[in-house]
């Protein structure tokens, strides 16, 4: 696992441990190159090659068209689609060779629907189900599977600064009547990593109460 601070790596890390499983975590600002090939260099020193890449990393910097400035434009697609370029480009070489890997991109309703304010974040959602669509054609005769996890409104640190009575106004277009946990979202995600999906690529799977069918 990564994260963006030392406190989140150590987190990942107590977590780790409390399951009774063994793994590693690693400082990762997907907003920086040099951040990104040192996480690289980290697995390749410690020869660990992980055959599932789950891109669940996510910023938003939300303005009106009018009075967005360009870094917070850049700053979100950096992240979203520079960042996870440059990740997806490192995996998939050792995913190639050994002939098997998935790869699961976290999208969001933004990207089909859009949303007042987040232009940028919409725009590099949307690029990232494209993205995710090419590649499942480019690598499904290696065995690797690409797909995109589309959440609506879930209860996290980044929705809970939505304003409340915005938040009552989303609530009221979810058919299923609550906001989704991050569980609802990670078990899709395992689905995903299972052989239970063997024959799923290229798709977008929605996780969003009914907010949205595709």
């Amino acid at each position: 696992g990564t994260g963006t601070s030392d406190a989140s790596v150590e987190n990942i890390l107590e977590n780790i441990k409390a399951h009774n499983q063994v793994g590693e975590a690693f400082k990762l600002d997907l907003g920086d190159r040099s951040s990104i090939k040192e996480l690289t260099s980290n697995l390749d020193d410690k020869e660990i090659y992980p055959d599932i890449l789950i891109n669940n990393a996510g910023i938003t910097r939300d303005n009106i068209m009018l009075r967005m400035q360009e870094d917070e434009w850049d700053d979100v697609i950096n992240v979203h689609l520079n960042g996870q370029y440059l990740l997806i480009k490192s995996f998939i070489k050792k995913m190639v060779k050994n002939r098997w890997g998935r790869i699961i991109n976290i999208s969001s309703t933004s990207a089909v629907l859009g949303n007042k304010g987040q232009a940028n974040y919409a725009a590099a959602k949307a690029g990232i189900e494209a993205m995710s669509r090419s590649l499942a054609r480019e690598l499904g005769s290696r065995n690797i599977n690409v797909n995109c996890v589309s959440p609506g409104f879930i209860k996290t640190e980044m929705t809970n600064k939505i304003q409340e009575d915005y938040k009552e106004t989303l609530k009221s277009r979810i058919p299923l009547d609550r906001f989704g946990d991050p569980k609802d979202v990670a078990n899709t995600v395992l689905f995903l990593c299972s052989n239970l999906s063997d024959y799923i690529t290229g798709e977008t799977i929605h996780v969003n109460g009914g907010m949205y069918f595709s």
